[in-house]
């Protein structure tokens, strides 16, 4: 699956749609030229919402893609935020998967960039970020035919759902959700990227389930030390029962996606 982190949102629509339509047809074109191990989504030149939809028919009906990249942060707004509704609309009524990833912003906070934790941690608070707007939107609630996948495990997610049902459904929090904070979360499904973390790993499946993980690379952000097979082989080395790791190195994504394996 190939998918840039960073998708060129830019205030000029044109220039925008330029750039989108570039990267899209370059990765379509990548992909059919390997079909049997590469798949592309499609990108969307947000924040433009026409000409957005207009790219996601293109990607879907012309291009081949297999389903929408969105960063959580487009030009400093959530992309929970109402203006995105028809997106979110139509993804609903294609049954689309949509691939989420943090914009690098440190979530627009100086408590994380100033102190040059942008990478290292801002990257899982906007990943936990996304869940959250997700939550109090209720938009998966509201559009239930979209699959989506967050990486990194969620960040902090894992960690929280208890504390989210207890707080978040307060009078103070939101108190006229439809369903609880954990039932949204467990509707998602999380890429295994944790840096080889067993605590992180198994916390995000004791959480979500075997069912709802999904293998990820964090491509093309490979670090000096280590090797893009680690990024998978550690899940083997966890002591899992056999049938969770089977599901998740081999089965969840081409279930998911529909692929054949």
């Amino acid at each position: 699956m190939l998918s840039p982190h960073w998708p060129p949102y830019l205030p000029d629509e044109a220039e925008c749609v330029r750039a989108v339509r570039m990267l899209n047809d370059g990765y379509a074109e990548l992909a059919h030229r390997h079909p049997k191990r590469i798949a592309s989504y499609v990108m969307l030149p947000l924040p433009h919402i026409d000409v957005a939809l207009r790219e996601m028919e293109r990607g879907f009906d012309q291009l081949g893609c297999v389903g929408v990249n969105m960063n959580i942060i487009c030009l400093n707004r959530s992309i929970a935020e109402t203006e995105f509704e028809p997106i979110y609309a139509e993804m609903n009524r294609r049954g689309a998967i949509l691939f989420v990833h943090p914009a690098g912003t440190g979530i627009c906070s100086p408590f994380i960039n100033d102190y040059r934790f942008r990478g290292a941690v801002g990257t899982s608070l906007e990943d936990a970020t996304f869940v959250l707007h997700m939550i109090a939107k209720q938009i998966p609630h509201r559009y239930p035919n979209i699959k989506f996948i967050v990486p990194h495990l969620g960040g902090p997610i894992p960690m929280l759902l208890n504390r989210l049902d207890k707080q978040g459904q307060s009078q103070s929090g939101h108190p006229n959700l439809a369903e609880a904070p954990s039932v949204t979360a467990k509707k998602f499904w999380y890429d295994t990227v944790c840096y080889g973390s067993k605590a992180a790993f198994t916390c995000a499946l004791e959480a979500f389930g075997a069912d709802h993980l999904v293998t990820g690379s964090d491509y093309p952000v490979l670090q000096d030390y280590e090797a893009y097979k680690e990024t998978f082989a550690y899940i083997e080395r966890l002591g899992l029962p056999k049938a969770d790791t089977d599901k998740i190195l081999h089965h969840n994504a081409q279930k998911l996606f529909g692929f054949r394996h």
